[in-house]
Parts: C-alpha cells; sequence; structure tokens
C-alpha cells in the first residue's frame, strides 16, 4: 500500500529527515507551503498523514480528510490544530514534546538574565558614549530575587535548576504536578496568588488553550509587585498585549521578557516595541542547529509508527 504524507508547512532547510524515516516504506512525502484554509481543504482531502508547523488546521480542513490517519505538529504546542473537531473525526493528534528542552530553557533564562543585568541598554548607552558603571535602573542581586514558575514541566523543570544555579530563590506553581516532586527538584512549591505576589521574575511555562488563555490579564497583572519581570517562552497568548502594554507604561511592572507573541510575527506598529523595559526576540527559544534535525526525525517517526499500525509516544487526542 502506498501512503501519502503532507507537509502543510516548515520553515526547515530541507525535509531530508522526513523523507529518509518515511521512505522506509511505501510512502510519498510532499511540502505543500501552503497556510490558507480553502487551498488546505482540497490539498489534503486525500492525505494518510498531515506534518504541520504554523498552518491553522481548522474544523473545515479536518472536516475533509477522508482518510487521515494522524496528524504531528512540529513542536510541543498544538493550539493552532483545532482538537474537538479532530477528535470528533476520530484522527489522532500528536505533539514532539521532548525536543528543544534545553534550548527553550537556556533562553528563558537568558532573557531574564539580560533584561535584569539591562545588557541591552547598558551596550546602547556605551555605543554612544555615556560611559557608566552602574546600570541604567536599581537591581537587586539574584540570591535577593524570587525566581517564580508558573507550570512545572519539562521545560520549567530545566529552567528552576537554571535558575537555583544562579542563586534565585525558585517558586513554582503547577495544580497537576505533586508538591512533593517540586519540592525534590529544590523548589518551593506555592499557590497561584502566592506566587503571582511572590514573583521578581515570573516564568510562564503553560499550553495554550481555553483555560490558559489571557492568562496574564488586568487582575492577575495587579497582583505583581511594580518591581517584578515578566519571562514567556511558552505561548503568546498565555498574556493579554493590551493589559501588559498598559502595566508597563503605568510602571506597574519592572518589564517584559517575550520570545513569543498574540500574533507574530509581531506587528512593526505594536506598542510593546515603544515601551522602555521590554526585551523581545522573534521566537526563537526552540532554536539550535541540533534542535531542528531532531524535531523532524521525532515528527516524522510519529507519523511512521501511525501508518504501520503501531503504538503512538506522543499522542495529545
Amino acid at each position: 500500500m502506498s501512503y501519502n504524507v503532507i507537509i502543510t508547512d516548515s520553515g526547515f532547510p530541507n525535509n531530508i529527515p522526513e523523507k529518509e524515516i518515511l521512505g522506509t516504506i511505501d510512502c510519498s512525502v510532499t511540502n505543500i507551503q501552503c497556510k490558507e484554509e480553502s487551498q488546505l481543504s482540497s490539498l489534503v482531502s486525500k492525505v494518510d498523514a498531515l506534518l504541520v508547523q504554523w498552518s491553522p488546521i481548522t474544523r473545515k480542513v479536518i472536516e475533509g480528510m477522508d482518510q487521515c490517519r494522524i496528524i504531528v505538529r512540529y513542536g510541543i504546542g498544538v493550539d493552532n490544530i483545532d482538537i474537538e473537531a479532530a477528535k470528533d473525526k476520530g484522527i489522532p493528534v500528536c505533539n514532539v514534546p521532548d525536543y528543544c528542552i534545553n534550548e527553550v530553557a537556556d533562553h528563558t533564562i537568558a532573557l531574564a538574565v539580560a533584561a535584569l543585568r539591562q545588557i541591552k541598554e547598558t551596550d546602547q548607552q556605551t555605543r554612544k558614549g555615556d560611559w557608566k558603571i552602574t546600570l541604567p535602573r536599581p537591581v537587586s542581586s539574584f540570591s535577593n530575587l524570587n525566581f517564580c514558575i508558573v507550570g512545572f514541566g519539562r521545560i520549567a523543570r530545566e529552567v528552576a535548576q537554571r535558575a537555583i544555579g544562579l542563586s534565585f530563590k525558585v517558586k513554582a506553581y503547577d495544580p497537576f504536578v505533586n508538591q512533593a516532586i517540586i519540592m525534590a527538584a529544590g523548589v518551593e512549591p506555592l499557590s497561584l496568588d502566592q506566587l503571582l505576589e511572590d514573583a521578581d521574575i515570573l516564568s510562564l511555562h503553560l499550553p495554550l488553550n481555553s483555560g490558559t488563555a489571557h492568562f496574564i490579564n488586568k487582575v492577575s497583572l495587579k497582583r505583581m509587585k511594580p518591581g517584578s519581570l515578566i519571562v514567556n517562552t511558552s505561548r503568546g497568548g498565555l498574556i493579554d498585549s493590551s493589559a501588559l502594554a498598559e502595566a508597563l507604561a503605568k510602571k506597574e511592572l519592572w518589564g517584559a521578557a517575550l520570545d513569543v507573541f498574540e500574533e507574530e510575527p509581531l506587528p512593526l506598529n505594536h506598542i510593546l516595541y515603544q515601551i522602555p523595559g521590554v526585551l523581545l526576540s522573534s521566537h526563537v527559544a526552540w532554536y539550535s542547529i541540533q534542535s531542528i534535525p531532531v524535531l523532524q526525525r521525532k515528527a516524522a517517526e510519529e507519523v511512521l509508527r501511525a501508518l504501520k499500525g503501531e503504538l503512538l509516544l506522543n499522542r495529545v487526542v
């Protein structure tokens, strides 16, 4: 039997890993580079498996897939796939939760440290000939700061270990993780309200779904210290950007260090570009020269398991 695998879109240099893995069975692999719902609906109607990076896989697209055995997201989050529609259609959705763990943890800490130590501002100041031996804004020693983590999954645990190594006081909230596990990692478990109130740095590590959308909003921001920093390398939709911008403009927060945004690319006229104390990167936390082929290989291996009728390793639904 010959299988038809379609890659809706990808930003990888090539798709050699996928073709090598899926080439072990009678299988064609085609990268259509399409993100338009109407085009996707017609192009994937007879697909046996779908590999997806950023394309929105909506209910309309899913309902038109009559023989699809699996949808695999290149990445950890699956918020661009209509999970309920896939469930209704009986199509398994899988992700790749065990790649780029170190990369994202490293980037999270890098953003926090760069923001707190004001690397960007000091570099700009120095290049202008304004030589000062103090930072533009006061900052405490890391050992005096609470590094508070929301969510305690794979990446968050690596972030915690790095933060402990830098002498932060590390605390975490995750209602789905036993407190004994959090404590065994050398981290203090707290309630959400207490975590928000204690946070000098608040690092987000949550999936994006209906229960976590705008997790950071006007209400939660009011609970935080005026001197706190928000770091987000998880999903942009966890933060109400307007509420965050307003809090920053009113100096109700010390700053924000963000790698992900509600709208990507972040529009050039977005207010976050104009607010001092905001450090931005362009959804690059996942990246290393090692992480790309690992992601491609693991995604393709999950497709191969589905086509061979084997047990799926990372089924979301």
